[in-house]
């Protein structure tokens, strides 16, 4: 067993905690906020380290063992995100300290970010599938007050929408746990995997199958994503990039962790169903991404594009698709919120989200100008960036099984990517400017966090072989539910 592993959802436990008492006190509240980022990354870092060299790490809370106990469980998929959610984070909150304004910080948001965090740590690491539902909720709740904070006629119309979908799918994941337990009688992820096996998967676990296929694609954007656009074009950019690097990314481990984990015996059902809603959002996601002509919207569908191009690469389930999968998440991470911190310097510097109303800004700003075009260059996936290593290998997996149709879509939804990324890179920085000149603003903390996020876009694809040592790790773990199962049931 390993303490370490709660560390994680401690933290920004705790530091919200703290938060809630220093309410006017913002600069202090910024600096815990820091130590508390750094702190984590630190620990992440750590379980990196401990679970490459001694293999999955548990906790089993109380003493209790399996199955009957609650337990945390530190394979390499896990932490690796836990690790990529503590860098992205800790970025966008600096970015934060410069973009989200005074009245909001003073109105709890950097408690909010924290209580976020707990949720999503907690999500990568419990083993539990009841306590996945309840860390989803504390995600969700403090995404709540995220997207109204700040009290805009839209964000106020844009929460109402956001709130009712995600009730009505937290409302069917009880429905779907409750069946799962009536069905095979436990809520251990890896007895779970031994009673579904035992069971034979078929007739009633295909339905509940499916209904976890609903709810997580709910809360992914994979196919069922009509809420997306508008919700997250409402709050600031800092919570936008949050949720764009933060919140899909939890829902797409969960639809990994629940059909590389539970329901893998029946793959000619299930994995059948995944690619073809998988097909159906970078075709969507594409259309979308290059019909619009405001910036939020633009992002905000490349974000489902890539969220198609994951589920892509577990629909495939080879060996070489799952290491991709895994790859392309943690740079999709990276990436997404990179993007969106750089949507936000784009905004407050022409004034206006519109790309009609924009040109000329690479006299300003040629930094935010060609850091937008490396980043535009890493989502299509152009080598050596990080995003080549994760496609290539998702196409070469899926290649290999003969899914033609779904690779050649998925390289169509990159092309579709560049032209809608190069639409916003040619209207906002090239061409004259409007005729309403914009007073020149400061970024130079945006500047400077964007600036690390895209240091580390470029290091991650020119060090990808070293960073496939440790995905392939987290890749083996997917491919072999066995090892998972072992690790948590020895004991």
């Amino acid at each position: 067993m390993s303490n370490l592993l709660v560390l994680p959802i401690l933290i920004p436990l705790a530091t919200a905690v703290i938060l809630i008492f220093l309410k006017e006190k913002i600069r202090l509240q910024r600096v815990i906020s820091a130590l508390s980022g750094l702190l984590n990354i630190l620990i992440a870092v750590l379980l990196v380290t401990r679970v490459h060299s001694e293999g999955i790490l548990t906790l089993q809370m109380g003493g209790w063992a399996p199955p009957y106990g609650i337990v945390f469980v530190g394979d390499m998929f896990a932490v690796l995100l836990v690790t990529m959610a503590s860098i992205v984070s800790f970025a966008i909150l600096c970015y934060s300290f410069s973009s989200i304004g005074e009245q909001r910080e003073r109105f709890y948001y950097y408690t909010f970010f924290q209580f976020l965090l707990v949720g999503v740590y907690g999500s990568f690491l419990t083993g539990d599938i009841f306590n996945l539902f309840v860390f989803f909720e504390v995600m969700l709740i403090s995404s709540y007050a995220l997207i109204s904070l700040g009290g805009t006629k839209l964000q106020l119309r844009e929460t109402s929408k956001y709130l009712l979908i995600n009730i009505v799918s937290s409302t069917l994941f009880v429905a779907a746990v409750a069946y799962l337990y009536a069905a095979v009688g436990t809520l251990n992820m890896a007895h779970l995997s031994q009673r579904i096996a035992e069971a034979g998967q078929g007739g009633v676990l295909n339905v509940i199958a499916v209904l976890f296929l609903i709810v997580f694609s709910l809360k992914a954007g994979l196919f069922l994503f009509f809420w997306l656009p508008g919700s997250y074009s409402a709050p600031p950019a800092a919570v936008r990039a949050l949720f764009g690097a933060l919140l899909t990314k939890v829902g797409l481990y969960a639809i990994i962790r629940t059909f590389t984990l539970l329901f893998v015996n029946d793959p000619g059902f299930t994995h059948d169903w995944i690619a073809w809603m998988a097909a159906a959002t970078m075709i969507l996601g594409s259309m979308g991404a290059v019909a619009y002509r405001d910036i939020p919207r633009i992002l905000n569908y490349n974000v489902i594009i890539s969220v198609g191009f994951v589920a892509f690469g577990l629909a495939a389930g080879t060996a070489d698709s799952m290491n991709g999968a895994v790859f392309y998440l943690l740079h999709d991470m990276l990436a997404k919120g990179l993007m969106f911190i750089l949507g936000g310097m784009i905004i407050s510097a022409a004034g206006t989200d519109r790309l009609g109303s924009m040109g000329g800004m690479i006299r300003k700003y040629p930094l935010l100008g060609w850091m937008f075009f490396i980043l535009a260059l890493a989502l299509v996936g152009i080598p050596p960036l990080s995003g080549f290593a994760g496609k290539i290998m998702i196409l070469r997996g899926a290649l290999s099984e003969g899914m033609l149709t779904l690779s050649l879509i998925g390289l169509g939804s990159s092309f579709l990517v560049l032209f809608s990324l190069m639409k916003v890179f040619r209207l906002a920085f090239w061409g004259n400017e409007p005729k309403e000149e914009q007073p020149k603003v400061s970024l130079k903390v945006a500047s400077a966090v964007a600036a690390g996020l895209l240091l580390l876009v470029i290091a991650m694809g020119i060090g990808a072989e070293y960073v496939y040592t440790y995905v392939s790790q987290a890749g083996e773990v997917l491919a072999s539910p066995a090892l998972y199962i072992e690790a948590i049931m020895k004991e």
